[in-house]
């Protein structure tokens, strides 16, 4: 079983910026792909950031930069730089790794609230 843990969310003024981790319990090198997800309250999951093992990555055209994915795979963490934070980015941030061919898992979760 895999365990993703996201932090670094909260309140933040619209402009501001915030970082976000999302630490696995194992090494991220062994995932397919990565990634960011958002849920903001009545709208779909949309797809924010993510990259794949071959080190292609991909944004939402909304946070297009802005947002920033990474990671530091000897601290098996991947992180969201998001910059210029605008009140539309408000929404609960999941964590998201895959296999390749294989199960799937998510983080609990962390909020992002910007206030305008």
């Amino acid at each position: 079983q895999v365990q993703l843990v996201e932090s670094g969310g909260g309140l933040v003024q619209a402009g501001g910026s915030l970082r976000l981790s999302c630490a696995a319990s194992r090494s991220i090198l062994s995932f397919y792909a990565m990634g960011w997800y958002r849920q903001a309250p009545g709208k779909q999951r949309e797809l924010v950031a993510s990259f794949i093992r071959a080190g292609t990555t991909n944004y939402a055209d909304s946070v297009k930069g802005r947002f920033t994915i990474s990671r530091d795979n000897a601290k098996n963490t991947v992180y969201l730089q998001m910059n210029s934070l605008k009140p539309e980015d408000t929404a609960v941030y999941y964590c998201n790794a895959v296999y390749l061919n294989g199960p799937e898992y998510r983080g609990q979760g962390t909020q992002v609230t910007v206030s305008s």
